[in-house]
C-alpha cells in the first residue's frame, strides 16, 4: 500500500436514499450451497457468482495465532528468479540487489526544504525515483523540490528524554504546495541548466520524465495543479529551452499520467497510454510531430512491458480484470528517412515539416502469450528472447517459468507447494456481485470456516479496502486472501472482501465514479454486496462487523455511519477524516478542493457526523503518520467525545502509516481481540 485516503463520501446521499431499502432482501430464498458452492446452489435473490472455490488446511490442524501471521511460511514459498549478465534466470539474492545499487553524486543545496534528488509529488503520477540516468550515462535528470511555501505540522516523538516534536512539511488540501523543477546535471553533481518549463502555475507537476535514445532531450508530462489538463512536452537536454509540446490530454474528472514513455525505433517514435481518450488505459504509437495512433483495440486497461524491435509486448486486463496477462503485437516502424542536409538527432526529429513515422507504421494482430488462468508477472531477458512468468491462480500457489518470447514453454523454474497444510481447514471463494448500479460485476472473496453449514447463523466481518489504485480481489493464490482472514474464519466467523467501483484495471468509467464524492459509489456497491449474502440466509445480521486500514480506515467509518443499524462493530486504521486534512496530490485529483466542491467536502467531512454512529468503533492510528495525519483520527474522536460516545482509541506511539515489526503482531492481536468481544 502506498498511500491512502479515508474519506466519508456517501454518508447524507446513503443514508438518505440507500440505506431504507438496502438490506431488504431482494426475494425471499433459500439457503447457500455447501462449502464447495456452485453457482446454481445460491438463491437467486443473491446475485452472486461463485467462480471458484478452493479449502486449505487439514482436519485436526491447529489454530492460527497472530505470530502465525508474522511468519513466511503461512504463504507460498517459491524461490524469485532473475537475469544475470549472461542473459539466465538465476535465483535472487538480496544481498547482491543491494551491492549493485549505488547513489550518484547530487548537486547541494544551501536553502533549507529545497533539496535535488527527492522525490516528488509524494510518490504519485507514478514517481518513484527522484534522479533519471541518460541512456549513455553522462547526464542525470534530477528533480529539485522547494517545500519552503509548505506548511509544517508537528509529530510528538516520545523516543528523547522528555518528548520532542518533529515537525514535517505536509501539503494539505487546498493550502501551499511544493514547487518542482527539473535540471540537467553532470555525474559529479553540477547543475548544467534548468528545464525551462512555463505551463500552468509554479505548483504544476513534473512527471513521466523520459530520455531519447540518443541523451539530445527530454520528454516530461506537464501537469497543472488541478490535474485537470496534461501536457507532454518535450525539451532539449543541452540547453533546456522548451522545443514543442507533443500532445496534450484534459479531462472533467482527472487526468493521470502513470510512467513515462517508451521510444521504439530511431525515428522519433514512441508508446504512450492513457485512459482518457478510449474508455481503458490503452497504448499509442505517437511521434515528436504529434501523431496519435491506437495499437491496443482492447476494452480494458493494458501496460507496456516490452519492445524488442518487432513487437510490442503488453500486459491486460482483457481475459479478466481479475487477471493479468502478456500478449505481444506486430508493430513494423519505416525505416527514417530525411531530406539532403536534415539532422536525424532527436531534437531535429520535432523540427516542423519533419515526416510523421507513426502515420506510415504497421500495426498487427494481438497474440495471447499467458495460457494458465491466474494472475502473471514478467520479466524479460535482456536480449528480450525469453521471458520468466512468475503466476498463480485461486487454487494454484503458483509456478515459475521459462518461455520463448512466443510464449512457447522452455521449462518450469519452479512450483510453490500449498501452505497451510499443517493448519485447521479454511474455505475460500471467487466469484463476482453485481455493482449498486447494475453496470459493473465486482469481484470478491468469501473466506469461510471449514464445515459452513448455510443452515446455521455465521457473523461476518468485511474487510474493506476500495480505494483507488487498488486490487484487493484478484485470481491468484487463494484470490489474494490475507492471513488474517484465515485467522478468523478458523474462529468461526465469515470475512468478505470486495472490490468496488473506483479501484483498478476496469476501465475509465469505472475508476472516475468516485469523481468528487469519494466514499458514495463505493459504500453503495459494498453494501450491494452484503446484501447478496444476507439473501443467502446464513448471516447472523446481528453480528456484522467491518475493518479496513487508510482508505480502508475511511470505508470503515463511512459505512458505519451511512448505515448505523447493520455493523455492531469495526475497526478503523489510519483514517482521514476531512479531506482538507489530507494531501494536496491525491486529495485533490479525486475531490478538487474546499473552494471549487465545497458540496463535495461537506458531504465526506466525518466529524461533525459522528452522533450517528451506534456500534462500537475502535480507531487504531500510528502517531508518527506523515501519510494520514493523527489531527484525522484525533478531531473525530474529539467529536465523539463531544458526542458522549464510547469510543475505543489505540495509538502506536512509536509507528508511522503502516503499523511494522513487532508492532504488528500486537495490531493483529488487538484486532482480533476487539471483534471476539465486541461481534
Amino acid at each position: 500500500m502506498k498511500r491512502t485516503i479515508v474519506i466519508f463520501s456517501a454518508l447524507a446521499l446513503c443514508c438518505a436514499s440507500f440505506a431504507a431499502t438496502a438490506f431488504t432482501p431482494k426475494a425471499e430464498g433459500g439457503s447457500a450451497g455447501a462449502a464447495d458452492v456452485s453457482e446454481a446452489m445460491l438463491p437467486e435473490a443473491s446475485g452472486r457468482r461463485v467462480l471458484k472455490s478452493v479449502t486449505v488446511g487439514q482436519e485436526g490442524g491447529r489454530l492460527l495465532d497472530c505470530h502465525d501471521i508474522m511468519s513466511a511460511y503461512t504463504s507460498p514459498s517459491m524461490t524469485r528468479f532473475v537475469w544475470n549478465e549472461a542473459g539466465e534466470p538465476v535465483p535472487f539474492k538480496p544481498s547482491a540487489a543491494r551491492r549493485a545499487w549505488k547513489r550518484p553524486t547530487l548537486p547541494h543545496s544551501d536553502t533549507a526544504f529545497v533539496t535535488y534528488g527527492k522525490v516528488p509529488s509524494r510518490n504519485e503520477f507514478g514517481i518513484n525515483q527522484g534522479w533519471f540516468y541518460s541512456p549513455d550515462s553522462l547526464l542525470l535528470a534530477v528533480y529539485r523540490v522547494d517545500e519552503r511555501a509548505v506548511g509544517e505540522f508537528p509529530l510528538l516523538d516520545i523516543s528523547t528524554r522528555t518528548g520532542s516534536l518533529k515537525s514535517i512539511r505536509y501539503p494539505m488540501n487546498g493550502m501551499p504546495s511544493e514547487r518542482v523543477q527539473l535540471c540537467v546535471c553532470d555525474t559529479s553533481g553540477h547543475v548544467l541548466n534548468t528545464l525551462a518549463v512555463s505551463d500552468f502555475t509554479p505548483e504544476r507537476y513534473l512527471a513521466g520524465v523520459t530520455w531519447s535514445p540518443d541523451c539530445t532531450g527530454l520528454i516530461v508530462s506537464v501537469i497543472d495543479r488541478s490535474q485537470h489538463e496534461m501536457r507532454l512536452n518535450f525539451y532539449d537536454a543541452s540547453t533546456g529551452a522548451f522545443v514543442k509540446t507533443v500532445l496534450t490530454e484534459k479531462d472533467d474528472a482527472w487526468v493521470e499520467p502513470r510512467g513515462g514513455v517508451h521510444f521504439v525505433g530511431d525515428g522519433g517514435c514512441f508508446i504512450y497510454d492513457t485512459d482518457t481518450r478510449d474508455g481503458c488505459r490503452q497504448l499509442y504509437l505517437c511521434d515528436l510531430q504529434g501523431s496519435v495512433h491506437r495499437i491496443t483495440g482492447c476494452q480494458a486497461d493494458v501496460s507496456f512491458a516490452q519492445w524488442d524491435g518487432s513487437y510490442l509486448y503488453y500486459m491486460s486486463a482483457e481475459v479478466s480484470p481479475a487477471e493479468n496477462h502478456l500478449f505481444r503485437i506486430s508493430l513494423k516502424l519505416p525505416a527514417l528517412k530525411k531530406k539532403k542536409g536534415e539532422a536525424s538527432d532527436f531534437i531535429s526529429l520535432a523540427a516542423p515539416g519533419r515526416i510523421s513515422p507513426a502515420t506510415k507504421a504497421r500495426i498487427g494482430k494481438p497474440e495471447r502469450l499467458t495460457t494458465e488462468s491466474g494472475m502473471h508477472g514478467i520479466s524479460f531477458s535482456p536480449d528480450k528472447s525469453r521471458f520468466i512468468d512468475r503466476w498463480s491462480a485461486v487454487d494454484c500457489p503458483g509456478q515459475t517459468l521459462l518461455r520463448r518470447c512466443d510464449g512457447k514453454l522452455e521449462k518450469i523454474l519452479a512450483a510453490a507447494d500449498a501452505p497451510l497444510g499443517e493448519f485447521a481447514p479454511v474455505s475460500v471463494e471467487f466469484g463476482t456481485v453485481p455493482s449498486a448500479d447494475s453496470s459493473f460485476d465486482n469481484y470478491y472473496r468469501l473466506v469461510k470456516p471449514a464445515g459452513f453449514d448455510p443452515s446455521q447463523k455465521y457473523p461476518l466481518i468485511i474487510y474493506v479496502y476500495g480505494g483507488p489504485h487498488s486490487q484487493m480481489v484478484t485470481d491468484s493464490w487463494l484470490a489474494s486472501v490475507r492471513t488474517w482472514e484465515l485467522l478468523m474464519a478458523q474462529r468461526g466467523y465469515v470475512l468478505y472482501i470486495q472490490d468496488n467501483r473506483g479501484t483498478d484495471r476496469r476501465g475509465a468509467a469505472f475508476a472516475r465514479a468516485i469523481n468528487r464524492r469519494c466514499g458514495q459509489a463505493e459504500t453503495a456497491d459494498q453494501m450491494e454486496g452484503l446484501r447478496s449474502l444476507i439473501a443467502e440466509g446464513w448471516v447472523d445480521t446481528s453480528r456484522i462487523g467491518v475493518t479496513g486500514w487508510s482508505y480502508g480506515g475511511f470505508m470503515t467509518i463511512t459505512m458505519m455511519l451511512s448505515h448505523p443499524e447493520v455493523f455492531k462493530a469495526g475497526a478503523a486504521g489510519g483514517p482521514v477524516t476531512d479531506w482538507k486534512w489530507y494531501e494536496v496530490m491525491y486529495g485533490e485529483r479525486y475531490m478538487d478542493n474546499p473552494e471549487t466542491n465545497p458540496e463535495g467536502f461537506a458531504l465526506t467531512s466525518l466529524p461533525d457526523k459522528a452522533s450517528k454512529l451506534k456500534g462500537r468503533l475502535l480507531i487504531c492510528q500510528g502517531m508518527l503518520d506523515g501519510t494520514v495525519l493523527p489531527i484525522n483520527a484525533l478531531s473525530f474522536v474529539q467529536a465523539c467525545v463531544d458526542a458522549d460516545l464510547p469510543i475505543d482509541f489505540f495509538p502506536y506511539p512509536r509507528s508511522e502509516h503502516n503499523v511494522m515489526g513487532r508492532n504488528r503482531e500486537q495490531l493483529y492481536i488487538k484486532l482480533t481481540d476487539f471483534f471476539e468481544k465486541n461481534l
